[in-house]
């Protein structure tokens, strides 16, 4: 008997979705920081054992849309409604239980099993705590709600057991070897970008995309040429920073994160360049996959 699955993983920004998707999958898969909107496509992982596969999807924080690329973010977490044999609702002691009550309503009308995990519960009392439960099972009567902290993998395993037990028997989706749905240019990108959401304030990390121009793998070396594309010249001048000190740490810190993931040495270039419309327009949200649902 074979068991296979997707558990997709859907949320509001910030509450902890990704951390628990790597924490899952035992690699960093999904891009995690500490600021809201880090996640912008669907992202997948892939547990492999000998008579099971678990599928996990992270997604990006449910939000209302304000340009194309939030459109698409939100499409990416809609449509992980859609395939879910499991489904895990992250949440957590700070946010409102009725936020984007629209998207909960979905999820309250879904078939399949709902597990709502309450999140970072080391930041809440007790009492506080079993309320929150309760208030979860008022408004979604049929799921299990279980606590969790990603920071202190508490209930992890936990959690990890029960999926186990709802996902369906089916044949593995993918190789037995395969990690990840993503190619390795993705990863690049994802990484040269979380460092750009930890190294710079304000508005700057939300109007930055990356491309990879050139990826060439050799026996001991992979080389790559990168693009950092903002949307105005004064955005181009943060990056680059003074006499290009602020670029070079963000490729210096990418480097050694690519090393560590893909277990070779990296030869990175980092260019800066200005395209007004990337956020708004189709066309370069197909470019950067988007609009791959």
């Amino acid at each position: 008997m074979h068991k296979s699955g997707f558990v997709n993983i859907v949320g509001n920004p910030n509450v902890g979705k990704s951390t628990l998707m790597n924490l899952f999958v035992g690699e960093r898969i999904s891009i995690a920081t500490f600021k809201a909107q880090t996640t912008r496509h669907r992202i997948m992982g892939i547990i492999n054992d000998d008579d099971v596969q678990i599928v996990f999807s992270d997604t990006p924080g449910v939000l209302k849309p304000n340009y194309k690329l939030q459109e698409s973010m939100l499409a990416f977490s809609e449509s992980a409604l859609a395939d879910a044999d499991v489904l895990l609702y992250v949440t957590d002691p700070i946010e409102k239980v009725d936020k984007n009550g629209e998207f909960l309503q979905k999820v309250a009308k879904m078939s399949v099993p709902v597990l709502v995990l309450i999140n970072k519960i080391d930041l809440t009392q007790q009492d506080k705590l079993v309320q929150l439960v309760e208030e979860w099972h008022e408004i979604l009567p049929n799921a299990e709600i279980i606590p969790v902290s990603a920071t202190a993998k508490f209930n992890v395993d936990v959690v990890l057991r029960r999926i186990r037990e709802l996902i369906p028997e089916c044949p593995p989706y993918f190789d037995k070897d395969q990690l990840t749905d993503k190619p390795a240019r993705f990863f690049v990108s994802e990484i040269i970008r979380e460092k750009i959401l930890l190294f710079y304030d304000k508005e700057i990390p939300y109007s930055v995309e990356v491309g990879v121009e050139s990826f060439k793998e050799e026996k001991n070396l992979i080389r790559i040429n990168a693009v950092i594309y903002v949307e105005r010249d004064s955005q181009k001048g943060i990056i680059i920073g003074h006499q290009g000190k602020a670029l070079k740490k963000v490729a210096t810190e990418a480097r050694k994160s690519l090393e560590k993931f893909f277990g070779k040495k990296i030869y990175l270039e980092t260019y800066v360049k200005v395209d007004k419309d990337w956020r708004s327009s189709d066309k370069e949200l197909n470019l950067f996959g988007y609009n791959d649902i």
